[in-house]
């Protein structure tokens, strides 16, 4: 008997209403999603990833002939190599990555949940003071955008509504002007008009993409990029999803300063914002 009843009391934890209908579904859509998206990535990316492996294969066994070195020390090499990299060093670096400027590039990736990877800490210390300070660094960033879109939000509604408004008294919709201290007047007709959220979203989204145009004729000519891949990385930055293959060069501390601290500031929080 009590384990009928512990049956049934389960049961009424998660009745299949419409918003639990609606939980499953999206679940089960999210997991098609990505077996679809996997699926397709893999078909596209698989035979260039084969004939690259095969490539740097020959590569190397002409590399160890033409310099009489072993494939094992080679690779011994290319991953102190790696490991390198992942401290910083690059062949062509023109500037340290750990001065002033460079690190506050890297908290602003990690505050802002993008995290590029093209700068990470190699110490321990710097491994676990990144634990804590991305904590409540990424929590206080996320309430400061959110709270800052709300009120581009109100900007806009308040810009749609007074444009509503203008629209109706062209139109002849809206009551005649009354005089203070009556019952009735123009504004009171719009008391509780809100704009379409789907107004809002195409008006953001639309701020999203123009940014991202200007974003990249920028970046395809200071980086050299094509129009394509700075649109790629455009997306990668502002959705946060920040792969790190495609990143800014270490130019000289003019350009640096002038170029990556202040445009890219504009460039990258906005859309992020509207995103």
């Amino acid at each position: 008997m009590m384990s009928s009843r512990g049956t049934k009391g389960c049961c009424c934890l998660l009745p299949l209403n419409e918003d639990n209908g609606r939980f499953l579904l999206l679940a089960i859509f999210i997991v098609l999603y990505l077996i679809a998206g996997a699926t397709i990535f893999s078909t596209i990316e698989r035979p260039s990833e084969t004939v690259a492996h095969d490539r740097w294969d020959r590569i190397l066994k002409n590399f160890s002939q033409s310099f009489n070195i072993g494939i094992p020390e080679l690779r011994s090499f290319l991953r102190d190599y790696e490991t390198a990299m992942a401290a910083g060093i690059r062949a062509d670096a023109l500037r340290p990555r750990w001065d002033f400027t460079g690190a506050l590039y890297f908290v602003g990736t990690v505050v802002s949940t993008i995290g590029f990877g093209m700068t990470t800490p190699a110490t321990v210390v710097g491994k676990v003071f990144l634990i804590f300070y991305g904590l409540f660094g990424c929590a206080g960033t996320i309430l400061f955008f959110n709270l800052f879109l709300e009120r581009i939000i109100c900007l806009l509604a308040f810009v749609m509504k007074a444009c509503h408004e203008r629209q109706l008294r062209r139109n002849g919709l809206l009551p005649p002007t009354v005089r203070r201290g009556s019952s009735i007047s123009e504004v009171d007709s719009l008391v509780g008009w809100k704009p379409s959220v789907y107004h809002v979203m195409l008006i953001l989204g639309i701020f999203a993409i123009t940014l991202s145009c200007c974003a990249s004729a920028m970046y395809t000519p200071v980086e050299g990029w094509n129009y394509i891949d700075s649109l790629y990385y455009c997306f990668v930055t502002f959705s946060t999803i920040g792969f790190g293959d495609l990143v800014f060069k270490q130019q000289e501390p003019v350009l640096w300063t002038s170029y990556h601290s202040k445009l890219n500031a504009i460039f990258i929080s906005f859309p992020i914002l509207c995103i």
